[in-house]
């Protein structure tokens, strides 16, 4: 069972290429690494398949917690997160040199309640864009073309 787990977890990594499906930095481009998220969590009966688990960077992963909604800045209204088995990343946000931008309200929930401009995060995809690694190929991928 353990090993079956293991696999299905791996499968997620590699269907993610390795990358944050939330803010798109690569796996070995955090110091923390990415770890395993329950899009829908355990407490809203999210189930442990892999259509139900994403790849996410330890800073998405802790900022998003159980949380699978947010209020609206602008309407009020609740809104759904960002769903990266449903949705496609580049429909919801957009680079602009380092700022993660948001194209709808999915994307502006989600830019805010994981904090993807907080000052540190900015800082490390300015490193990582001076020295060539950010965004990588795959994370092009998602931001033109999937």
């Amino acid at each position: 069972m353990a090993d079956g787990l293991n696999a299905e977890l791996r499968s997620v990594s590699a269907h993610a290429d390795y990358l944050c499906e939330y803010c798109l930095i690569a796996d070995e481009d955090t110091f923390f690494g990415c770890q395993i998220d329950h899009i829908i969590s355990l407490k809203h009966q999210g189930k442990t398949d892999p259509e139900n688990l994403a790849y996410a960077c330890a800073f998405c992963n802790r900022h998003k917690g159980s949380d699978i909604s947010s209020i609206s800045t602008e309407t009020g209204a609740l809104v759904r997160f960002f769903n990266p088995r449903t949705d496609r990343w580049r429909e919801h946000f957009q680079f602009n040199g380092s700022l993660i931008q948001p194209r709808t309200e999915i994307g502006e929930a989600k830019v805010r309640i994981l904090r993807f401009n907080d000052g540190e995060r900015i800082i490390e995809r300015d490193e990582l864009r001076r020295i060539g690694r950010f965004p990588n190929a795959a994370a092009l991928t998602r931001i033109g073309g999937e």
